[in-house]
């Protein structure tokens, strides 16, 4: 899958705004995470388990 075909989203914890806020797609054994306010930038690719533990890390502390 290209990076083009992705299903791009943001969180929706994420304001109307459009600032500071990145968005991701899913793959089967990958999330994608990209700037949205400038999506020509690279992106970087992370495991499904590390985003996991990313995630649940961020919440414990919001």
């Amino acid at each position: 899958m290209s990076m083009t075909e992705l299903a791009w989203f943001k969180s929706s914890y994420s304001g109307s705004s459009g600032d500071d806020c990145v968005e991701v797609a899913l793959t089967e054994q990958a999330v994608c995470v990209r700037d949205s306010k400038d999506v020509t930038r690279p992106h970087f690719v992370v495991g499904r388990e590390e985003w996991s533990r990313f995630v649940g890390f961020a919440a414990a502390r919001a």
